[in-house]
């Protein structure tokens, strides 16, 4: 992966024009086959290894004259970038010369993206010899393969090319593929590159744990999220996140602004990156538009906005906790004071009590919006006040009658003792079956001094969810499932209605972990790291929610994501809640609230950006902290 471009294959390397293998370039399978045969025969697969996010080495070994005995005598290497590089590499290791046919079939559809996503393609297309490889054009766009050394033959026909590469005994030899888009009409030329790589956003970034997983859990999720980078062309110092590979290869609202939020300890560029590019993009009345999200079988589909116009407020009066310069904070305000009007017209709909409903006028309640607009009044009234701005006293105030509209309507009262509401409606009936969405309540996010912010909850039903999220129900022993197990519409690989999405069980670490609830969250951080360990630690998108038992793992869900911003953002957010450091820059102060019972044993965090500045924080496995680097003039709080 190396947005805009991804590459999708089987484990033998073998693009066979099947399925969604390919490789893709700003949304375009501009290679749809790509078939290696080594004397006649395709190679064995051996191994298949990633070496970063957006390369990966396949080997395998092949049948030749020089072979004696069960050692195989002629290895193949190819090595392959997403940007449309691959160099296959055959090397000798028999004691007399070869001459081996090597033949590479190549072929394209030229199909977009979001067909081969709905299970479709387009026809092949046929190709021209150009120069030393292959050229397909379907007359409104081109693709052109180049190939080095100079093939002894090509066959349009067919799309293959063929060397007879001669061998010595112990030595090697390399073919080189370059696969790009070109220009329809005039000369070919040259494949134009991709981007340069952006160089490391958190090259510093690094934990050392007592479970080495950790650190290797955090290596691997900053790979994905920079290889998922997106730079707006118009403001090229813009950065924001695509949503993920290979299905959703763009920019979603929620997404980038959850992952900008998460990555917040590793320092703010991506943040003020994602703000501005969503400032530009929105309407005059405060939206900021976006696609519908699923939200499960029992309530119609979540909207974009709602959730992405409070978490712009949200990450907006972080980033500032953080260390975000004043001056870019102030160029962000009238796009965070748009929000607030859009949520005070939201707030304002007749019926809700000042609740806000989604997706439209006389849509459901929705608990985890009502904890988005709350966070997002409080964190409003934060920015007003502390840059001179009117409304900000009313804002607290309207958060304060949310909370207790909330604390009226969100309990579904049942034998034995009342349940917090999923969702409820204008008439009143509620929704009470236990999902993930509820930990979104216990997220009342960073505030003056390093302190939550009051939540929707009092201390009663915090205790009640905190004993909801660590129940079997919907821990599943690898991360929380959407939707409790044996509840109607139960589905293990359902997006809403029970797979586990990493990014809600992160949110429920952090908030179980600021509640006091650190038992519960230990244990949800110790199964969602185990479950990544069994994904590589590249963790999906969303994986099956099926009961954690002796010789299974997590089964992946075959439409998820992967790499996906908001699984390797949720990722980095579940390990911060170790060191747990609470920022209020503008106050000139650090809180440290690391996790009780060190579920990771000793941890030591470095390369965190505290008010511009490299932040390193060491816990022993007692839970004691210890700040090891910080700017200078930063007081510590406990």
């Amino acid at each position: 992966m190396a947005a805009p471009a991804l590459a999708v294959s089987d484990r033998d390397g073998q693009l066979r024009g099947e399925g969604v293998a390919g490789l893709y370039r700003d949304g375009r399978r501009v290679l749809a086959r790509c078939l290696l045969t080594v004397a006649g025969a395709e190679p064995v697969a051996v191994q298949a290894v990633m070496l970063g996010a957006d390369r990966v080495r396949f080997v395998a070994v092949a049948g030749s004259a020089a072979g004696r005995g069960p050692d195989p005598a002629v290895t193949v290497e190819r090595l392959r970038t997403a940007g449309g590089v691959e160099r296959i590499t055959v090397t000798n290791a028999g004691s007399r010369p070869i001459r081996l046919p090597v033949e590479i079939v190549l072929g394209t559809d030229l199909a977009a993206l979001a067909a081969v996503a709905a299970g479709g393609a387009g026809s092949v297309v046929s190709c021209t010899v150009s120069g030393a490889g292959l050229r397909w054009t379907d007359g409104e766009r081109a693709v052109l393969t180049t190939a080095r050394p100079v093939p002894d033959e090509v066959f349009a026909a067919t799309g293959a090319l063929v060397w007879r590469l001669d061998l010595p005994a112990g030595g090697a030899r390399t073919v080189e593929l370059r696969t790009g888009p070109v220009p329809v009409s005039g000369a070919v030329g040259r494949i134009p590159p991709l981007p340069a790589r952006l160089p490391a956003l958190w090259p510093a970034a690094e934990l050392e744990a007592d479970d080495a997983r950790a650190g290797a859990l955090l290596r691997t999720s900053l790979d994905d999220l920079q290889s998922l980078l997106l730079r707006d062309p118009a403001h090229p110092a813009d950065l924001h996140l695509a949503a993920g590979a290979p299905w959703r290869l763009a920019g979603v609202p929620p997404d980038a602004l959850w992952a900008a939020r998460m990555l917040l300890p590793f320092g703010t560029r991506l943040a003020a990156g994602t703000l501005r590019t969503l400032a530009r993009a929105q309407d005059p009345g405060g939206g900021i538009p976006g696609p519908a999200r699923d939200a499960g079988p029992h309530q119609p589909p979540l909207s974009c906005a709602v959730e992405a116009v409070p978490l712009f407020v949200t990450v907006l009066a972080e980033a500032w906790r953080w260390g975000l310069p004043a001056r870019e904070v102030e160029t962000l305000l009238p796009a965070a004071e748009r929000c607030l009007v859009w949520l005070d017209r939201a707030m304002g709909t007749p019926g809700t009590g000042g609740l806000v409903a989604d997706p439209v006028l006389g849509g459901p309640l929705r608990a985890e919006v009502q904890a988005h607009a709350h966070r997002a009044a409080l964190h409003g009234a934060d920015l007003l006040e502390a840059f001179g701005r009117p409304a900000g006293e009313w804002w607290r105030e309207r958060a304060a009658e949310l909370r207790v509209e909330f604390r009226r309507r969100f309990r579904a009262e049942e034998p034995g003792g009342g349940r917090l509401a999923v969702a409820c409606t204008a008439e009143g009936g509620v929704l009470g079956m236990p999902t993930s969405a509820l930990a979104h309540l216990l997220d009342t996010g960073l505030g003056a001094g390093g302190e939550a912010a009051p939540g929707l909850l009092d201390a009663e039903w915090t205790v009640r969810l905190a004993r909801l999220l660590g129940a079997p129900g919907l821990d599943s022993g690898w991360g929380l499932r959407t939707l409790a197990a044996g509840a109607p519409g139960f589905s293990a690989f359902g997006h809403r209605s029970g797979a586990v999405r990493v990014h809600e069980t992160a949110v429920a670490v952090a908030g179980l972990a600021a509640a006091g609830y650190e038992d519960a969250a230990a244990t949800l951080l110790t199964g969602t790291l185990d479950a990544a360990a069994a994904f590589g630690m590249r963790v999906p998108e969303i994986y099956a929610g099926e009961q954690r038992a002796v010789g299974r793992v997590p089964c992946p869900h075959p439409m998820a994501c992967r790499p996906a911003a908001l699984a390797a953002g949720g990722a980095v957010h579940l390990l911060a809640a170790l060191a747990g450091v609470r920022p209020d820059v503008p106050g000139g102060s650090v809180a440290l609230r690391p996790l009780a019972g060190t579920p990771a044993g000793a941890v030591r965090v470095s390369g965190m950006q505290v008010a511009g500045a490299p932040f390193a924080v060491r816990i022993g496995r007692l839970g004691t902290a210890m700040v090891e680097e910080a700017a200078p003039g930063l007081r510590l709080g406990a």
